[in-house]
């Protein structure tokens, strides 16, 4: 029998959520209803996927597992709805998703050579949604940062680039040429959800603010609430008169990727991988030593 995603989504309401009233009210659905088909989805599985008890509602490990598949399976079917609805509309689109401070232009440009009728659009996003953005079809391809859960996507790399500190402007190191991880310790540091900003990927035990994109991180270390690190790209593009960036030479230097949905197969994004390999130095001269240069300078005369 063929896995009914409507029940499936049922399943993943309650799974998320452990209780069913809720569920329900989030499905706009009466509870008896919600209970019925997922009694239905376990005969259909034949294995039982929920506890209910008097303690409430878990998961046995049939249900874990099918939570863990149902997110990438619920993802694709949303990224076949949208792209059916855009050929409907007869365009030919693709969406290019970009991480801060990565330039997705070049390849663009070459892209555009073989398809001038493809219509190209640009759209940044965060750590914490890059993976799920290509998934269910918002993004046709994404510049991304490792790490990211590569469940149910194809991640190719493109190019390194070193990372640097970011630091209050009267900071003791802000005029520092260079530093290491071990002149930071003991440093407050922001919080992200996104691991790759930390120095190691180990909790930091002075992590303090959480904080979400460049534009937060800049605002609390301006602040003086903690330190944080960037690629050195991000530096390029994103100044702040209160803030001061400074190499740290022994970071493992920043993956700069690229990912599409390994459910889809598509020649026109076949053609803007290759631009975008093709194109890998251009983009990754962005954050080249002299743009660095001036970016730093600048960085050190507001200091």
């Amino acid at each position: 029998m063929d896995l009914d995603l409507r029940k499936l989504r049922y399943f993943v309401a309650v799974a998320d959520r452990l209780h069913f009233g809720r569920a329900a009210d989030d499905l706009h659905i009466a509870q008896p209803v919600l209970s019925r088909q997922i009694r239905a989805l376990e005969q259909d599985l034949g294995a039982p996927l929920l506890i209910r008890d008097s303690h409430g509602v878990a998961l046995t490990d049939a249900g874990r597992q099918l939570l863990t598949d149902a997110g990438p399976l619920l993802a694709s079917a949303d990224a076949v709805r949208r792209r059916v609805t855009v050929a409907a509309r007869g365009s030919r689109r693709l969406m290019v998703g970009f991480r801060a401070g990565i330039t997705a232009t070049a390849a663009v440009r070459e892209f555009a050579i073989r398809h001038p009728d493809v219509i190209v659009d640009v759209q940044r996003i965060e750590s914490d949604d890059q993976a799920a953005m290509l998934l269910d079809g918002r993004i046709d391809v994404g510049y991304v940062r490792l790490p990211i859960d590569e469940t149910g996507l194809r991640v190719t790399p493109l190019y390194t680039e070193p990372r640097v500190a970011v630091l209050p402007a009267g900071h003791r190191f802000a005029g520092r040429e260079q530093l290491t991880e071990a002149d930071l310790a003991g440093e407050p540091l922001l919080w992200h959800p996104d691991t790759s900003t930390q120095p190691t990927k180990r909790p930091h035990p002075n992590a303090g603010y959480l904080v979400r994109g460049v534009d937060e991180t800049l605002e609390h270390v301006a602040a003086g609430r903690g330190i944080s690190f960037l690629a050195r790209s991000t530096a390029v593009f994103y100044s702040h008169p209160e803030v001061s960036y400074v190499p740290v030479t022994d970071l493992a230097p920043d993956q700069v990727c690229l990912a599409v949905a390994a459910s889809r197969t598509s020649p026109v994004v076949d053609d803007f991988l290759a631009a975008a390999h093709a194109t890998a130095e251009i983009t990754a001269e962005c954050g080249n030593d002299e743009m660095w240069q001036l970016a730093s300078g600048a960085a050190s005369q507001h200091g």
